[in-house]
């Protein structure tokens, strides 16, 4: 399985596995569908939010390091 990095865009990580999304929900971006926020990357996102990206960079690569 691929793993992200900080210049991933929110599209190519829910692409990559649909379940990636309650990462994204947990740090609050509610959007996931917007034509914008797939395009931003995961360190934008994580900036707007004020969520430390690379801790979500590092949950959502533990995650799909286990399936």
């Amino acid at each position: 399985m691929a793993s992200i990095t900080l210049e991933t865009t929110i599209g190519e990580i829910l692409d990559l596995d649909p379940g990636t999304a309650k990462f994204l929900l947990g740090m609050g971006m509610h959007c996931l569908g917007c034509p914008s926020a797939r395009s931003e990357s995961i360190a934008d996102a994580c900036a707007v939010h004020a969520v430390d990206a690379d801790e979500l960079v590092a949950q959502i690569n533990d995650y799909l390091a286990g399936k």
